[in-house]
């Protein structure tokens, strides 16, 4: 039917077509960009844009008590400035943005009274300004967004159960270094917050999900580097992760120990120094007490309320928890807090106590570790260091050496 250069040809077309196809599907799914965001307010409604390199899909629900509206979307780079916006405006009172789980991108949009979506679109790029979508939020009453909020929920729930992949996407995002060797104890890493929730955002606007994550990078480098352990970061990159999937992380994986890193934050500004803490039911004083409650909210801030346990749960949880592993946690701990005396400026009250949720594992010896406070300048500053998070890192590494001469994991 066709001759030889006829038969050529035709391939040849086929071929740049199936290309020009695959060409557009790879441009498709390239990652949209953000740009820019801002917010204005208006006598009847504040309007909160986000400026993007090409066209997002998009979808939201709402929550009570306090009220959000939740706007996920699928993964995009929000490394652009978020400027004014995070500090809200008009009926918005703040913004929180960051990767719920790998796939979705998230937007909580925190709301100072009862309020709907009363729009949402996007708008193609034209007369040189960028993609764009739009919401506009009005205010109403407590029973028109209870109603709204049952409803919205409803759908996102049926979405969920429709979404086969959303467990595998977010099954695996823990990443191990060092070479592996039955003779070498494995220590999980958990960098506390990212993703969605900032954690403490500190002097000069640090966020404590950047230092911790920047601090477990380093911990886990100088463990691997010594030879002498492997590490587990429970997260390699700036991701939401339940405050139970950080410890059930370290128990698949068979961790020898678990350590959990944080800065916090108090509203007096001169208060420094750094401190670690072990599981106990009753914390050892009212700011460890009022600590370990703020983090193990820590699920709720990222729109959909995922605690797993009620208070009986917890108390069963502790009362289960084996002795041994809770002594072995004081004792790495002690030895902790004397390697980092002459490196790190430390509380007055050095080793604490308190009910956090990242350190129920009953069989894993385990730490929480505040590396300073982010609301003192100084301790903020030197979070931001290098220099000093590798003097951290050293500290802790003598710890575990100490630590594991005398109890063999």
């Amino acid at each position: 039917m066709f001759g030889k250069l006829g038969f050529w040809s035709l391939a040849a077309a086929l071929l740049c077509s199936l290309f020009v196809m695959f060409s557009a599907q790879v441009v498709q799914a390239k990652t949209a960009k953000v740009l820019g965001a801002r917010l204005g307010v208006y006598p009847d409604k504040t309007r909160f844009v986000i400026d993007l390199d090409s066209d997002v899909d998009f979808t939201y629900f709402l929550l009570p008590d306090p009220f959000r509206i939740i706007i996920d979307m699928p993964e995009i780079d929000w490394s652009a400035p978020p400027g004014k916006v995070t500090s809200g405006g008009g009926i918005i009172s703040g913004l929180r943005y960051g990767l719920f789980k790998p796939g979705t991108f998230r937007v909580v949009l925190d709301v100072g009274q009862p309020a709907l979506i009363s729009k949402i679109f996007t708008l193609p790029a034209s007369g040189g300004k960028p993609n764009r979508l739009v919401i506009d939020v009005a205010p109403t009453s407590r029973d028109a967004f209870m109603a709204a909020s049952r409803e919205s929920m409803a759908a996102y729930s049926a979405r969920q159960r429709n979404d086969t992949s959303a467990t595998e996407k977010s099954a695996d995002v823990a990443v191990e270094t060092g070479k592996a060797g039955g003779n070498k104890p494995l220590i999980a890493i958990d960098a506390g917050h990212g993703g969605v929730d900032p954690g403490t955002i500190g002097v000069g606007g640090v966020y404590e999900k950047d230092v911790t994550l920047a601090a477990a990078r380093e911990l886990a480098k100088v463990l691997t580097d010594s030879g002498r352990y492997r590490a587990l970061l429970t997260r390699d990159k700036d991701v939401f992760l339940k405050l139970r999937q950080r410890t059930k992380i370290a128990r698949k994986n068979h961790a020898d120990l678990f350590l959990s890193l944080h800065a916090d934050s108090i509203s007096n500004s001169r208060h420094r120094g750094a401190s670690v803490y072990t599981l106990s039911e009753n914390a050892s004083d009212k700011e460890a007490s009022a600590l370990a409650s703020k983090e193990n909210k820590a699920d709720v801030i990222a729109g959909v309320d995922l605690s797993e346990e009620n208070s009986l749960v917890q108390s069963i949880l502790i009362d289960l928890a084996q002795r041994e592993t809770m002594n072995l946690s004081s004792n790495f701990a002690t030895g902790m807090v004397r390697e980092l005396t002459n490196d790190v400026k430390l509380q007055q009250r050095t080793h604490r106590f308190a009910g956090f949720a990242v350190l129920k594992a009953p069989d894993i010896p385990s730490a929480l570790f505040e590396m300073g406070y982010l609301s003192n300048p100084a301790d903020a500053k030197l979070l931001q260091s290098p220099a000093h998070r590798k003097k951290m890192a050293q500290a802790i590494l003598r710890a575990l050496d100490d630590y594991f001469k005398t109890h063999k994991f």
